[in-house]
Formats: C-alpha cells, structure tokens, sequence
C-alpha cells in the first residue's frame, strides 16, 4: 500500500482529464551509450569474477577434504598400518657411465653393462648382500638431482621427488621400468632418456628404484629406495661433440679436453697436418716448442696441461714401427718413442751414450718422424727378451716453452720397460740424473 500511495502521490492530476496527451519520452544518445558501456562492464566483470570464485571454491573444497582425511587417519578403526621399520634398502652395483645423452642406453661406469640393483642389509657398518624368501617387484623412477637433502628420506618424500615428462612430450625414461629382483639381485634393461634436464631447476636427474610389492605377503617391510648420483642429460646431438675417455691414437684432436671441434685450436692444429691423437702426441714428444706455437698464446699453461694430460692416457696398442739405416735400427713405439736402438749391430744403451752418441740417435728418431709414412709397422708388438736392453722415451710432463727442467723430464717408463731414459726434444735428449756423472765418451 505504502508503495502504491507513493506511485500516486508523482501522478499529475491533470492527467485524468480528458484533453490530456501522455507524452512518450525519447531517449538520448548519450543515455544509450551510458547503457551499452554499463553491460558491457558487467559482463566484463562478471567474466573475470568468475575464475576467481571457481579458485575459492576449489581450495575451499581442497581444505574440507585435508580435514577430513586427518580426522579418518586420527581414527584408530580407519588407520592404516604403517610400514615396519628394517634395515633392508635397494643399492646400485656402480655408477653410471658418463655423460647420458638422450636415445642412448645407460651403461655402468665400465660402460658394457646395464646396471645393476641388490639388496643390502645396513645393519651396522658394512653393506652386507641378503636375500628375501619372495621376489620383489621393483620400480625404476626420474628423481630431482637436488634429492634429498640428508642420507635418510622417507617413502613420501622419495615419490614427492619423482619427476615425471614435461607437458606433451614422450614418456621421460623408456625401457623396462618394472622389474623383479630374485635372490637379492636385479638387473636393469635398456634404459633411455627420451628428454634433456635442462628444464628443471637443478638442471640434473637421478635415477632411483622402489619396492612396490613384495611376495608372500611380506608388503609391509619397509626397504630404503636406491638412487644413483646426479647426473645431467644431454642432448643426442651433443654426443657427436663429445670427449673420449680414454681417447684413441685415430680419433680426431679435438676429442681432446680444450679442443672443440672447429674451434681455434682444432684449426690451427690441422692445418699444420696434425689431425688425430696420434699426431698430437707425436709431436708434442718430438719438438714441444713446436706444438705450443702453433696453439699459441690462446692455451694457457693450465690448458695445455689438461690437453696434454688427457691425450697421454690414450692406449698404446700393440703396434711398433720400424726404422732402418745403413748402420742403424730404431725401433718406436706409435708416438714416436724409442723403444730399441741398434747402432753397428749392437744395442745401444742410454746409460752408455755422451755427447756425440745421444745427437745422432735424437737426429735418427727426428728423421724417422719425418718420414712417419715410410716406416715399416709391425703388428702383435715384438718379443721383449733383453729388458735391460731397451731405450725408451718414459713419460714427459711438458712445460713451458721456455722451462724444461731436468728433473721433470726424468721419469721411469712403466710397465715391462727397465730403462725409461730417452727424452727427445727440440735441442738435446736428457740425460737420466743417475748417469750424469763425468765418464769417458764411447763413440760409434
């Protein structure tokens, strides 16, 4: 009533008589304007209130059910039985062979088999190898390389760390990921990574192994997952850039550690015709200088030593390579080391050999490399019976340039070789420090 006493009140009485005329009001452009502007401000608003009222409501929902699953795991009827504490845990045999690179199967450190798991027991100080009654089904997962942060972790935080592929990409690891372990060893198939860890924020992976079911019964034992060291992965294309270890006499330079490929280095040294391990070190034995100026001022004094270092850990084989002369045979090992002279028909030894002697045999060994690709090479390596009789070049740490100091030079040749005595450099061949002393001179 009340509103009805209110319309009547704003009614014009002269709109009952009989002359009047209800006007129709038109409205204004601008009240249109006003109109559309205000609609479309609601159904902007509405738009963007809308994501935020479904956020609300799903952590609303999130938090009722966190609340009540606490209250079913804090009765004692809906519990359930935690896993029985043992000392029992998963480790791998080795480590794995690095660098990983994506499609390419992980090896162990030895870099011919798959790795393998075994069940330890960590009682006390040792790792002791034992055995369950049952198989047990194993898991084989992706962890973040920043896991964990202590040597004990609990089974929760192992699967919080499990890392599984980036959005629409292929599974992370492909292969056999579940697998049996009887009589407390298990091996892994061919495992690879189909994706490079460079996405996630440690930029490394480890890979780990979990007991997902134990036979028998026996599910409520609880065995410490495994995992590896971190590790990063790489991709494939990287492999074909990759350093060897050990390299090869026939691998390219610039396998080596300080020489990429195409790089400086790598230009320089080809285009003086040293193109492999091989020709490094046979330089870098026979005139040092040499080698240090075709490098040069680029390679400090460090990664020259790195160079060099890695280069000497290359494996001989079994060739030899043979010199001859009128009045001389030199006998050499792949990167032009001596290892027997004959001078006259007789064996040289370098204890024996002043001044005059040691010039003309250092003159022989250049000439021979020289002319590397005249050489007689022999396979199967030779018979060795007359130890003492051998003259080899032992192992050379290179300085610098201008600093070769005796003392550094002088090393014992290892393995079966006595007398690791011959050093060829660019001026002279050193003397060992245990024959330096004034004697008179043999000549030929």
């Amino acid at each position: 009533m009340a509103t009805k006493r209110f319309f009547d009140d704003f009614v014009d009485p002269d709109s009952n008589q009989p002359n009047y005329k209800r006007l129709r009001k038109t409205p204004s452009f601008a009240s249109v304007i006003k109109e559309v502007v205000m609609v479309n401000f609601l159904d902007n608003f509405c738009s963007a209130l809308e994501p935020m009222l479904r956020k609300v409501v799903h952590e609303e929902v999130e938090s009722g059910l966190r609340r009540c699953s606490r209250s079913i795991g804090r009765s004692p009827s809906l519990r359930i039985k935690a896993l029985e504490p043992s000392n029992l845990r998963l480790i791998f045999n080795k480590k794995l062979s690095l660098p990983i690179f994506t499609n390419s199967k992980m090896m162990d450190s030895d870099g011919q088999y798959p790795l393998q798991l075994l069940l330890v027991d960590a009682t006390g100080d040792c790792l002791v190898p034992t055995t369950l009654a049952s198989p047990i089904k194993i898991e084989i997962v992706v962890l973040d390389g920043d896991f964990p942060s202590g040597e004990n972790w609990t089974h929760e935080e192992f699967n919080k760390n499990i890392v599984k592929e980036r959005a629409g990409k292929r599974p992370l690891v492909t292969g056999e990921l579940n697998i049996t372990m009887r009589d407390g060893v298990a091996s892994l198939g061919d495992l690879e990574f189909t994706d490079n860890s460079s996405w996630i924020r440690s930029r490394r992976f480890r890979i780990g192994a979990k007991v997902v079911h134990i036979g028998n019964g026996q599910n409520s034992i609880r065995i410490m997952e495994a995992m590896t060291d971190s590790f990063m992965v790489k991709d494939h294309r990287g492999e074909l850039y990759k350093k060897h270890y050990p390299p090869a006499l026939g691998d390219d330079v610039w396998r080596l550690e300080k020489i990429g490929k195409d790089g400086t280095f790598h230009k320089k040294l080809t285009s003086h015709g040293i193109k492999t391990v091989q020709d490094f070190l046979k330089l870098a034995n026979i005139d040092p200088h040499k080698i240090r100026r075709i490098l040069g001022n680029g390679m400090s004094e460090k990664m020259w030593e790195v160079t060099y270092r890695h280069a000497k850990t290359c494996e001989m084989g079994a060739k030899s390579y043979i010199a001859r002369g009128p009045n001389y045979i030199l006998i050499l090992n792949p990167i032009c080391q001596v290892i027997r002279a004959i001078i006259n028909g007789q064996i040289c030894h370098s204890r024996e050999l002043r001044g005059i002697q040691r010039s003309y045999i250092e003159n022989l060994v250049r000439n021979a490399f020289t002319n590397w690709s005249s050489l007689e090479e022999v396979d199967g390596g030779l018979q060795v019976n007359e130890p003492a009789a051998l003259l080899t070049q032992g192992e050379r740490g290179v300085h610098h340039q201008n600093a070769y100091p005796r003392s550094a030079l002088l090393t014992a040749a290892a393995g079966s070789i006595e007398c690791g005595d011959w050093i060829v450099n660019q001026a002279h061949i050193c003397l060992p420090i245990e024959s330096s002393s004034e004697e008179e001179l043999h000549y030929l």
